[in-house]
């Protein structure tokens, strides 16, 4: 029984990857999306958000070499939260001005394995966006790193814990995934808006429009997420029981 459920794991796996595979291969034009792009911000800002970034990194790859050397079993779980992650993020939806929203798919990881993991593991994901996507950048990832895999798993992962400490899991991982994709967005209009404050108004008013840019499209876009994620949480509960117990993120009992 137990390799038959690692079987049916590994071919989940094999799904994902096919599926992240297909939105490589079969992606459509180029189009500007919420992760800012290639050249976009001034140096001084694209250096100062690298600078930011680069600690939370290093303490990330300490707690992912500490959590695969004590539990090596969860190294699929891993693979699942990265893969999910990147097929998320690399949905672009239509949004107005020529502009595109995304999910961002940190949150389950956040709640799985702590923010610091998915630091590393968003930052990964960003890495590979910007070189087979076209999606981001490598000048900007400090900054988009800093937004999408640092801020917002902490966001989920605060959320998280502080709805689990009440008894409301479910809801706990629902809210996570939708404030921490939120949160994404956020810091992502503060970032712009330092870069390119308004010539009437400044910071605020060029926060406003960077911000309402993408308002319409990511409300619905981290609801859907925040569904989304429970979906897979109760996917892991019937198929990955031992691993979300190692986490103690599930009652011996259950």
């Amino acid at each position: 029984m137990p390799q038959q459920r690692r079987n049916y794991r590994i071919k989940q796996l094999i799904a994902i990857a096919a599926l992240s595979l297909y939105l490589i291969v079969g992606a459509a034009a180029p189009a500007h999306a919420m992760h800012i792009m290639e050249g976009f911000l001034p140096v001084k800002w694209a250096v100062f958000w690298w600078v930011v970034a680069l600690p939370f990194f290093l303490i990330g790859v300490r707690s992912l070499t500490r959590i695969t050397n004590e539990n090596p079993d969860l190294k699929l779980l891993l693979a699942l939260s990265g893969a999910f992650t990147f097929v998320l993020s690399a949905l672009k939806i239509p949004s107005v001005t020529g502009s595109c929203s995304h999910p961002t798919g940190t949150g389950l990881g956040a709640v799985l394995f702590g923010p610091s993991v998915m630091t590393v593991l968003g930052s990964l994901v960003l890495v590979f966006q910007a070189v087979l996507l076209a999606h981001g950048g490598l000048t900007t990832l400090g900054a988009n790193a800093f937004s999408m895999a640092i801020v917002g798993p902490w966001v989920a992962f605060f959320t998280y814990r502080l709805c689990a400490s009440s008894g409301q899991q479910k809801f706990g991982i629902f809210l996570a995934a939708a404030l921490g994709d939120l949160a994404t967005y956020v810091v992502t209009s503060i970032q712009l808006a330092l870069a390119f404050p308004a010539a009437s108004g400044g910071f605020l008013a060029a926060f406003a429009k960077f911000a309402g840019i993408f308002a319409l499209t990511q409300v619905p876009l981290a609801i859907s997420e925040g569904l989304l994620t429970v979906l897979v949480w109760n996917w892991l509960q019937s198929y990955a029981t031992d691993e979300l117990r190692t986490l103690k993120l599930l009652r011996p009992e259950t």
